[in-house]
């Protein structure tokens, strides 16, 4: 029987979704603060966790950090937080899927169904991936073009694992700062400028039919690659 760990700091939301998943033929155990949700994950080794952002003592954005420091147990992430940009850090920090609240108890049961039907080969496939000829390990993150390594600065190591997750995707000067530096950031948001150009340089010999990083006049920055699909 798999198991499911609930990490929920309000208990009538735990209830509901402990009884359609028990239902579902689940085993569950709950918690509902952080430290505790941690310490039940070095324990229980669950088979997913369903995971709240807003937690006393330990949020949601740093448990679901702790985890995939250690594991790939996949995480589907259930708050009310519903912006895009909350939704992109989730899935950019390694969360499998995102949902918000208020929630319909069965959908949750068949997203959890869904994520646990997943070859369990797919999380070590997921954390590497191949644009032609650059491939971007996202767990490592190594980036080799041309079988060759690729060295990078962190913060352009950011941008392109950032861009790389979302390809074909456009994000604003905004959005990027907010991701890569951070909210509190006040700088210049020609740093992004900076930053995208530097990117370019390093991967100047990744060929542009396989992909490019765009510029959009006007709008922002795409990592645009022929099979962007595959995310």
């Amino acid at each position: 029987m798999k198991t499911i760990l609930i990490i929920e700091d309000e208990p009538a939301i735990s209830r509901v979704l402990t009884a359609y998943l028990v239902k579902a033929g689940f085993q569950v155990i709950q918690a509902a603060e952080g430290r505790k949700a941690l310490e039940l994950f070095e324990q229980e080794t669950p088979s997913l966790v369903l995971l709240d952002i807003m937690l006393p003592q330990v949020d949601g954005w740093t448990i679901l950090e702790r985890i995939r420091e250690q594991s790939n147990c996949p995480v589907i992430m259930l708050t009310a937080r519903d912006s895009i940009d909350d939704k992109l850090a989730g899935l950019n920090g390694g969360a499998d899927d995102y949902m918000s609240k208020p929630f319909i108890p069965e959908e949750v049961v068949a997203r959890v169904q869904a994520v646990l039907r997943r070859p369990s080969q797919w999380q070590d496939e997921r954390r590497r991936h191949h644009f032609g000829s650059l491939s971007i390990d996202f767990l490592t993150r190594r980036v080799l073009l041309n079988g060759a390594l690729v060295e990078l600065p962190p913060r352009e190591m950011s941008m392109l694992m950032f861009l790389a997750q979302h390809p074909n995707l456009i994000f604003t000067r905004e959005q990027l700062i907010e991701q890569i530096w951070g909210a509190d950031y006040e700088g210049s948001d020609r740093a992004v400028d900076l930053s995208i150009r530097r990117l370019r340089m390093a991967l100047a010999q990744w060929p542009p039919d396989e992909g490019e990083i765009k510029t959009l006049r006007g709008t922002g920055y795409q990592f645009w690659t022929a099979n962007g699909h595959r995310f």
